[in-house]
This record gives C-alpha cells, sequence and structure tokens, in this order.
C-alpha cells in the first residue's frame, strides 16, 4: 500500500472483543465501503490488519455471517453477502415487474431522491468524491467518443452511484443502489429504450456533464435542477418509447386485417 492509501481494516484500539470486530464491519458495510459480493481478506491477514486473536474474529465474522451481512465459501473465503436486494422483497420485485404503472412511480420517485442526493453531493463531497466522479465521467465521455454503447451504461449507473457515495447519507446510499441494482435488471424498464438514438444519448450526455459541473462547483440547488431534468428528459423518453411501441403494434394489426402480412 502506498503512503496515501487507507486500509479498510484499522486496528481494533479497545478492548479487542468479537463485538468490537463486528461493530468496525459494520459500519464498513453500511457506509458502503464494503459492497455485496467483495471478498474478506483471509483470516491470518485480517486479524493481523485487526490486531486480534484469530479466535476473536472468527467468532465476529460467525456472528456477522449469522446476520445474513457475510456469505462463508467453503475452501473460497468469506465474501459480503448481497444484502442490498433485499431492501425491496422478492414478491414486491415481481409485482412492479407486471405493471407499467411502477414505471411512472419510480420515475417519480427516482426524480426527488436524484435531486436531493446531488444537492447534497454538490454540499458535501469531498476531494476523493470529486476525483472518482471525474474520472467515472471522462470514462463516460470516452465512451460516448468511441460509440460504446454498453460501456456508456455501465459509466451512468457508476456516476449515479458515486454521486450517492458523495451525499453522504446512508439511507439514500442504500436506498438509490437497490433502485439502481433493479434498473440494471430491466425491472422497471429497459435502458436501451432511452438509449436508442445518438441524439438521445447526446442528451444525456450533456446533462450528466451538467449535474457533474454543478456538483464540483458545489452549487446544490444547480445540481438538483440538472438532476430533476435528467429524470424529466428519461420520463418523456420512456412514455414517447411506450407511445411508438404501442403505435407501431396497432399499424400491425391494421395490416394484418387488410390481409398484408407485416414486413420484418
Amino acid at each position: 500500500m502506498s503512503d496515501t492509501d487507507f486500509d479498510l481494516f484499522s486496528r481494533i484500539s479497545h478492548s479487542r472483543t468479537s463485538d468490537e470486530v463486528v461493530r468496525q464491519i459494520e459500519l464498513l458495510l453500511l457506509e458502503g465501503v464494503l459492497r455485496d459480493g467483495d471478498k474478506l481478506p483471509g483470516e491470518r491477514e485480517l486479524s493481523r490488519r485487526l490486531d486480534v486473536s484469530r479466535p476473536i474474529l472468527r467468532e465476529a465474522l460467525k456472528e456477522l455471517e449469522n446476520r445474513g451481512l457475510l456469505v462463508s465459501q467453503h475452501g473460497d473465503g468469506t465474501y459480503v453477502a448481497d444484502i442490498i436486494g433485499q431492501v425491496f422483497s422478492r414478491p414486491v420485485v415481481d409485482l412492479i415487474a407486471r405493471h407499467q404503472r411502477a414505471t411512472e412511480d419510480y420515475i417519480e420517485y427516482r426524480r426527488e431522491l436524484e435531486g436531493i442526493t446531488a444537492d447534497l453531493a454538490a454540499r458535501r463531497a469531498t476531494d476523493y468524491d470529486r476525483q472518482t466522479l471525474t474520472r467515472i465521467m471522462e470514462a463516460m465521455r470516452a465512451a460516448h467518443a468511441q460509440g460504446s454503447f454498453e460501456a456508456e451504461l455501465q459509466a451512468d449507473v457508476d456516476l449515479h452511484n458515486a454521486i450517492g457515495e458523495a451525499a453522504h447519507n446512508i439511507v439514500l446510499l442504500h436506498t438509490l443502489r437497490a433502485c439502481y441494482r433493479l434498473l440494471t435488471q430491466g425491472i422497471f424498464f429497459h435502458r436501451h429504450l432511452v438509449f436508442s438514438s445518438p441524439a438521445a444519448r447526446a442528451d444525456l450526455l450533456a446533462q450528466h456533464e451538467a449535474i457533474h459541473a454543478a456538483i464540483m462547483a458545489g452549487d446544490g440547488e444547480a445540481a438538483r435542477r440538472a438532476a430533476q431534468a435528467h429524470m424529466d428528459y428519461i420520463a418523456a423518453a420512456i412514455r414517447e418509447a411506450a407511445r411508438s411501441g404501442e403505435w407501431q403494434r396497432i399499424s400491425q394489426l391494421r395490416l394484418q386485417k387488410r390481409g398484408q402480412p407485416p414486413q420484418a
């Protein structure tokens, strides 16, 4: 590690009990530093870094596993459990996926969340947060210039996640991550509908640039407006895509009724 790096797992400085270890790892999970799927260091390495005995560490890891926060894979180590997906239960997710109205409610919900989050990020972002946001924006610009569709989509989610982290609000962070998880799974709508044309992708890049610029300038109100304008654009794009699809379906039915097979 370089002099500028931080060790996630710092030395336990109090009574060196398993409770102290549990608390430290819980905070890393709560603050979003450790994410689902992250692998913890091996037992020997982790006990050294925490400065606790291996029996104490084993007790702590077992307690975290019992709480559903960690998963032990025999012969492969210990991983952070998939706790984000539990914010929305599976029955609710399935229900949402079956009803179009849920998409409208999702956009409305995200519009307010994104506005608040961008506002807080502009006011609270640290130098490290700004570096992360700028690095993601650079990746988004490069993907856009190269016409790399999937890379641009990934940078989109990465940017919104990073803004959530820069807001430094734990509840917002995990709520947004749950929303983005469902979005990437296509639960609410397929993002390809919004990114369906070069013009739309150019508009979205400009919107992300505006959000980024406002956060970098520390202008909370401008960041909020830019984030909400971005969501308004997405809402309009989804409505247009849905309407176009319905028009296409109706036209196809008319052709069939006239005895003319539709052309692929």
